[in-house]
């Protein structure tokens, strides 16, 4: 492959909108309002929001799976509109919500899947003898999908939407409901696809995944991009380097706050503690004894992603 080539972006997002038609008399709704990205070969490219941000209906408009409604969408240098089923050849999707046959045993759901691209059967069983591999579940081969734990139903998910040899995986939440050891397993094997120069797309609400994963983030909200970098960029230009997270009885964080004014780069006062962002997290607790405040807990940590994305789309739940 040409330097030319390897530099020029498999996706490419220009004004991208997306407008869903209005139910009953309501008005027209815009998921996607007017956005601009470029993933490269080979990234880890990863989009945040909070429910409702336009991240799910992006992915499936990458995935040729939802028209575009306005801009320009360019997915292994073609036109989702016009090479649809093209695309989809060279794409792997995992869904938010396991799509597994369970009536079927875990190689037989990789061989009906790989059936789906047309590819001859000897191909097929090589392939699904290496998936087993990778995913860890060569034991599990002969058993139904339905005995399988959720880690194990993930993992084969996974294992499934590589039967093509995708140059691209899109992975919508896909450490979703899992518990800790499972998400670092799976963690574990997307990092190996990466060096195997599969591009990774995903979403997340784990912030904790998106720092371990992406390359580059996107986050977004309300249908628009509203900070793009790596995830330490995103840390440094939004965030102190560390957050001091104070308790103090009777909910006075208010009060607290404003005492100290003077401490840290912002303070933020939520329901059951006062977060006071600086560079020295121990030095602004030093600064908040010195003026005869007794907290109830005082905890200095790292400022991460959370953070980030708190400071852009809010604390505000959205369903």
């Amino acid at each position: 492959m040409s330097e030319a080539a390897a530099a020029a972006p498999l996706i490419e997002a220009v004004d991208l909108r997306k407008v869903h038609a209005p139910r009953g008399e309501g008005a027209p709704t815009e998921a996607v309002a007017g956005i601009d990205f470029r993933v490269l070969r080979g990234e880890a490219f990863g989009f945040l929001g909070p429910n409702g941000a336009g991240k799910s209906t992006t992915m499936r408009m990458i995935g040729a799976v939802s028209p575009v409604s306005g801009g320009r969408l360019r997915v292994l240098g073609m036109d989702p509109a016009v090479h649809g089923a093209r695309i989809r050849a060279r794409l792997g999707s995992v869904p938010q919500d396991d799509t597994l046959d369970t009536e079927l045993t875990v190689r037989e759901n990789l061989l009906v899947y790989g059936r789906y691209f047309g590819l001859p059967r000897a191909v097929v069983r090589e392939r699904a003898v290496r998936l087993l591999e990778f995913a860890r579940l060569e034991d599990k081969a002969d058993e139904q999908v339905e005995a399988l734990s959720g880690g194990m139903r993930r993992r084969l998910t996974i294992a499934r939407s590589l039967v093509n040899d995708p140059e691209i995986l899109l992975l919508d939440e896909p450490t979703t409901g899992l518990d800790p050891q499972a998400r670092h397993l799976l963690w574990e094997r997307l990092f190996r696809l990466k060096q195997q120069g599969v591009t990774l797309l995903l979403t997340t609400h784990y912030m904790d995944e998106a720092e371990q994963l992406c390359d580059r983030i996107v986050v977004m909200d309300h249908g628009r991009i509203v900070a793009e970098g790596s995830p330490a960029e995103l840390i440094a230009r939004h965030c102190t380097r560390e957050v001091l997270e104070l308790r103090f009885p009777d909910g006075r964080h208010p009060e607290f706050a404003e005492r100290f004014a003077a401490i840290g780069a912002r303070r933020e006062v939520l329901p059951d503690r006062l977060l006071v962002y600086a560079d020295d997290g121990e030095a602004a607790l030093a600064a908040v004894h010195a003026t005869g405040a007794a907290p109830q807990t005082a905890l200095v940590r790292r400022a991460g992603l959370e953070d980030v994305f708190l400071t852009l789309t809010g604390r505000t739940l959205v369903d």
